[in-house]
């Protein structure tokens, strides 16, 4: 049985998708606060819905914080959604957009398909080394000799797809299918974004390197 954790101030909403996700079989959390959605995120939940206009801080915030605590995909529910919004959802650690109102069989939708995503993973243990680095891809997890860096999902995952096709040009709009899907609210501007926190991360290591900018293409991860 996968967990939801559904954050969000309306209870009217909070109680439609309870109702709904427990009739489709999943162990329901519910918060109706920033600060209660950060607590429970210590659940361990698979996935979480999270309301952008939280009453004790915007979801952005209460993002960053779950983040910080678990892995797992986090979709914003939102009435408004522009360019400049995408890219600070996708920054703060965001898998996916709902816009309000929604149709609550495509939303249904979207978790299994997230869910389903996240849970792609290889039974056994599968590294790769480049320079210093180690690629746990079981684990999910980049290490440059023996210290793991922090990096949030999405970062991650374009650096296991680009390492995974080592030498392979993905110009922004195949990256952006591949990580956050082709039904995705959102644009592949946010890609650059990404591209830029991981060379960050990277640097101080000297291993920045790796993700080479190919003009008017793409990107690629070399040895």
């Amino acid at each position: 049985m996968y967990k939801i954790l559904i954050a969000d101030d309306e209870h009217d909403v909070v109680c439609l998708l309870k109702d709904y996700f427990e009739i489709n079989g999943y162990c329901v959390i519910t918060a109706y606060s920033g600060r209660e959605a950060v607590e429970k995120s210590a659940q361990n939940p698979d996935i979480i819905l999270l309301d952008v206009n939280m009453p004790d801080g915007d979801g952005l915030t209460v993002c960053r914080r779950i983040r910080g605590r678990v892995s797992c995909p986090i979709l914003f529910l939102t009435a408004r959604i522009e360019d400049s919004d995408k890219i600070s959802g996708f920054s703060a650690g965001g898998d996916d957009y709902i816009i309000k109102p929604f149709s609550i069989d495509e939303l249904g939708a979207r978790v299994s398909a997230h869910i389903r995503r996240d849970h792609r993973i290889t039974s056994k243990t599968n590294t790769r080394c480049f320079g210093a680095l180690t690629i746990d891809y079981s684990a999910k997890s980049v290490s440059f000799e023996d210290t793991r860096l922090e990096l949030a999902k999405k970062e991650y995952q374009i650096i296991e797809l680009l390492s995974i096709n080592c030498g392979q040009v993905f110009d922004k709009e195949r990256i952006y299918e591949s990580i956050w899907g082709y039904d995705a609210a959102g644009g592949s501007s946010v890609v650059a974004e990404h591209i830029r926190r991981i060379r960050a991360k990277l640097t101080p290591y000297g291993e920045e390197y790796h993700i080479e900018t190919v003009w008017g293409m793409g990107y690629k991860w070399v040895k």
